[in-house]
């Protein structure tokens, strides 16, 4: 199946996957990625909600260019600014960041970003962050120890707008790719759909939905690009095995 794009031509998502093969690429600043990595031997690792909030705060505090010590040492300076002054809460909220969120998915044993890289080696430091943090925050919950992620992170250069597009679609409808329930994972999907435009949420969703009339219409343009995804049924196997 294909989908359309705005712009009225056609694109197949198998053209857009293949063009895009598995390679070591430098990472730029102000250039997008697709960014994922898994568990260990392919092992679960968010083993009940608590885990997801742990990921999903860790995303947020450790995107920053200035040090950071641990989550509960951000967390009581963050208290601290909310407690402060106007401007001491918004110099905390207004902080300097690392990455660009465009969308994320977490599901059971991976995950997926789309990054934009804003600061100088942002991917890599705010990536060595977020993994070495939750590693450290899930051997200490479970009681084990030795290496939680599968090998460092990999990472595909988005250097398309159409490869862009069709990337947010498979990051945000990822659960469904692996034909999991809401529950079973977490997205930025439902911050696309609350009809919200322009700047405001997690996501700097503005890059993708700036390219259709209505929330409607990237919707419509996700899902039928997820279709064209499910047919191809070894794409998941190219993206995290290569």
């Amino acid at each position: 199946m294909e989908a359309e794009l705005p712009s009225g031509r056609i694109r197949i998502v198998e053209s857009v996957i293949e063009s895009s093969h598995m390679r070591k690429v430098p990472l730029i600043t102000e250039e997008y990625y697709h960014v994922f990595g898994r568990g260990v031997n392919k092992r679960t690792i968010f083993m009940d909600p608590q885990d997801y909030a742990r990921f999903l705060q860790s995303m947020e505090e450790f995107n920053t260019i200035e040090p950071i010590g641990s989550i509960f040492e951000n967390s009581f300076r963050k208290h601290e600014s909310q407690l402060g002054s106007g401007a001491s809460k918004l110099r905390f909220e207004k902080r300097d960041k690392l990455v660009e969120f465009v969308c994320y998915c977490l599901n059971p044993n991976h995950y997926h970003f789309l990054l934009k890289q804003v600061a100088d080696r942002g991917i890599e430091k705010f990536m060595h962050r977020l993994c070495s943090g939750f590693s450290k925050y899930f051997n200490n919950k479970y009681q084990r120890s030795g290496a939680l992620f599968q090998g460092p992170f990999k990472a595909v250069h988005v250097d398309a707008n159409e490869y862009l597009l069709h990337v947010s679609a498979y990051v945000n409808l990822n659960n469904l790719v692996h034909r999991l329930g809401g529950g079973a994972s977490k997205s930025s999907w439902e911050e696309y759909l609350k009809g919200k435009r322009g700047k405001g949420g997690f996501c700097e969703k503005e890059v993708i939905l700036s390219q259709f009339q209505t929330i409607a219409e990237y919707k419509d343009f996700a899902e039928d690009a997820l279709t064209a995804m499910l047919e191809r049924n070894d794409m998941e196997h190219l993206l995290l095995e290569s």
